[in-house]
């Protein structure tokens, strides 16, 4: 077969050219409505947020935060004595003496014993540079109350769990934890890892008013960031039968 049995005429191009553009077009509508009907999908299987319910649980959630810190403000004056004692500290020293401990206050209360988790606290952590990084404050350069307290059953840095052991309930105590102690290299905290932090903690007893409410407001803040993402947390916590 010569070169010039090879060509098309001009007829055959524009049938070829017309072709592929209706070939393309039906792949370009296709795939739009392949799109369409995915992001539909995907916008139906999502769960939808009801605003109201936000509303709701925001307006619940700062109510008992209110109660929380009226309740405890007794607390908060006799720990906010010693926020002068939140200073800044050498990261070298911190993290080469292992966990050390300052009593500011001696408590009366039962002594937390060698993984004690059934008590409460209050506290303050802050960094080498004087930095607080986490509190129960409701403001941390210039708090007036605390609005929350932590339930040690949940889960404490090893360090944390060390300093605490032999201290009484209701006392005062400042730690010391080096990095390897802290979180070590899981997380960055305090500008790196394995960085030495300090706290100052108020420990109380898991029990009566300040546990009732502990639990109150523990349970609002989960229902609350559940419905933000359109989620009703109390369907999820109905024991079955």
């Amino acid at each position: 077969m010569d070169e010039k049995s090879l060509k098309t005429s001009w007829k055959q191009r524009l049938l070829i050219i017309i072709i592929a553009v209706i070939m393309l077009g039906s792949v370009i509508i296709g795939y739009a409505l392949i799109v369409a009907n995915g992001n539909k999908n995907t916008a139906s299987n999502e769960p939808k947020v009801d605003q109201a319910k936000v509303e709701q649980y925001t307006a619940e959630y700062q109510a008992l935060e209110d109660e929380f810190a009226t309740m405890t403000q007794g607390d908060f004056d006799r720990f906010i004595q010693h926020k002068d004692k939140m200073t800044a500290y050498n990261e070298g020293s911190a993290n080469s003496g292992g966990v050390q401990v300052e009593d500011v206050e001696a408590g009366t209360g039962a002594e937390i014993g060698e993984n004690d988790k059934n008590y409460l606290a209050y506290y303050v952590g802050w960094c080498a540079d004087e930095s607080v990084f986490d509190s129960s404050f409701n403001d941390k350069s210039k708090p007036t109350k605390f609005i929350k307290i932590l339930d040690a059953s949940v889960g404490m840095i090893e360090g944390w769990n060390l300093g605490v052991t032999g201290m009484k309930r209701d006392g005062i105590r400042i730690i010391t934890i080096p990095g390897e102690l802290a979180y070590g290299e899981s997380m960055e905290i305090c500008g790196g890892k394995n960085k030495p932090l300090k706290f100052m903690i108020m420990t109380k007893a898991k029990e009566g008013a300040l546990a009732d409410i502990y639990t109150k407001l523990d349970k609002a803040f989960m229902r609350l960031q559940y419905a933000q993402y359109g989620i009703d947390y109390d369907s999820l916590t109905v024991p079955k039968e």
